[in-house]
């Protein structure tokens, strides 16, 4: 059975969903009421698109109300790991934000934890019983689209691992590799390049988990570009895309999931979880 937490984001279409009110105090405290018309023997799936820390005090009270009607099996469903791209401390003062959510996470005592496509490996070895569901076929879903004739653009050094392992699973497409500069202090990116003396007008598809404000791929695209590129396209598995759209007209077209939120009437074609998992 299944508790969606946001009832716009329902990626188990075909299980039964448990029926809840939730509301949020004047006091800004959540909290919720979960019809007990259900049995608390099968197991139950709570699924939520964890963006802020009131979502999370969302979960913390939901799995709290389950175990109070003496539900033992509970699952978590998570596509976007918050604070997944915060984990490593750069610079004393900071905080190991992913470690803070992983602990607030494990406390709860989950059967499993399911992440789409996580930023790193360390969000898996921080969260106790997590399991992650990569990109593979949602890239899949992204050829198609595109067609065939495409090579899989590795934006940096951090995506390589990940990337040929999505090479190896649309069998052996070709995988181009570059790489980018940041300041860890102030963020900003430079020293874009590419690995590859001439693309030879071949069209592009850069594969990445997370679009923030999109800086990475627009300085990619322009030196793919000065190396020969044809068409370029972009996929991330979670869009945030807090700059918008305009400033990526870079690319013929991007996908993204619904993961992190819904974007409809927006130029970007979007790929429910429901169709990929």
């Amino acid at each position: 059975m299944i508790l969606n937490l946001d009832p716009k984001f329902k990626p188990f279409t075909t299980e039964e969903e448990i029926i809840y009110q939730s509301f949020t105090f004047s006091g800004g405290e959540p909290h919720i009421k979960i019809n007990p018309d259900f049995d608390v023997n099968q197991p139950i799936t709570i699924t939520h698109r964890l963006n802020s820390f009131n979502d999370l005090g969302m979960l913390c009270v939901t799995v709290d109300a389950l175990r109070r009607m003496d539900v033992k099996n509970i699952n978590l469903f998570i596509p976007y790991y918050p604070a997944a791209r915060q984990d490593r401390v750069m610079i004393k003062g900071e905080a190991l934000s992913v470690k803070v959510y992983a602990d607030i996470i494990n406390s709860m005592q989950l059967n499993k934890v399911f992440v789409f496509d996580a930023h790193s490996e360390v969000t898996p070895a921080l969260v106790n019983n997590c399991e992650v569901i990569p990109n593979h076929t949602f890239i899949a879903e992204v050829i198609k689209a595109i067609g065939n004739d495409v090579k899989l653009i590795s934006p940096d050094g951090g995506a390589l691992k990940k990337i040929y392992k999505v090479s190896e699973f649309l069998g052996g497409v070709e995988v181009v590799e570059c790489s980018k500069s940041r300041d860890v202090k102030t963020g900003k990116l430079s020293g874009f390049k590419v690995y590859n003396d001439d693309l030879q007008g071949a069209d592009c598809l850069i594969v990445d988990d997370i679009c923030d404000g999109g800086g990475t791929f627009v300085g990619l695209a322009e030196e793919l570009k000065n190396k020969n590129a044809g068409k370029l396209y972009l996929a991330v598995s979670h869009g945030i895309f807090n700059k918008g759209f305009a400033v990526l007209d870079c690319f013929e077209k991007i996908f993204t999931t619904n993961s992190f939120k819904d974007f409809e009437g927006e130029s970007v074609e979007v790929i429910g979880l429901n169709q990929l998992i």
